[in-house]
C-alpha cells in the first residue's frame, strides 16, 4: 500500500491538497478573528466554529479537485472528513506538546513542523479510506 503513495498522481493530490489546506487555514484563522473581535463569540467556541467552517470548504475542494471522482455518499465522506480532521487535530496538539515542551524549539517553528505531519497523516487517511483514491 504504501508503494501507491509514491506515484505521480498520489504526489499531484498531495500538492492539490497542500493548496487547499494552506488556503482554508487561512480562511479558518479569518473567521477566528471575525467571530472573537466583531461577534464577542468565546474563543474556544469561535475556534471549534472555524474548525468546522474551514473543514467543511476543505471538504468541498477534497471531494470536487483533491480525489475527485468519489463513490462514497457525500453524507458519509462528510462525516469520516471531519474525523480524520480531529485525528490531524490530536496530532497537531500531541506533537506540538511534545516540541515545546521537551525541546528549545520556538513554539511558532515547532508550529509549522508539526502542521507537515498532521496533514500529511490526515492526506494519508482520507486519500487511502475515505475517498479511496489511492
Amino acid at each position: 500500500m504504501i508503494e501507491r503513495f509514491f506515484t505521480r498522481r498520489a504526489g499531484g493530490m498531495l500538492l492539490r491538497n497542500t493548496v487547499v489546506s494552506t488556503g482554508v487555514f487561512a480562511i479558518g484563522l479569518g473567521v477566528l478573528w471575525l467571530l472573537v473581535e466583531f461577534a464577542g463569540v468565546d474563543p474556544v467556541i469561535a475556534t471549534a466554529i472555524s474548525f468546522l467552517i474551514a473543514n467543511s470548504i476543505h471538504y468541498v475542494f477534497g471531494r470536487t479537485w483533491i480525489f475527485a471522482g468519489s463513490d462514497r455518499k457525500v453524507s458519509t465522506g462528510y462525516l469520516l472528513f471531519i474525523l480524520n480532521a480531529l485525528v490531524g487535530l490530536a496530532v497537531t496538539v500531541g506533537l506540538f506538546w511534545i516540541l515545546t515542551e521537551y525541546t528549545a524549539i520556538n513554539y511558532l517553528v515547532a508550529r509549522v513542523i508539526v502542521s507537515v505531519f498532521a496533514g500529511l497523516a490526515v492526506f494519508v487517511l482520507n486519500a487511502a479510506f475515505n475517498f479511496k483514491k489511492v
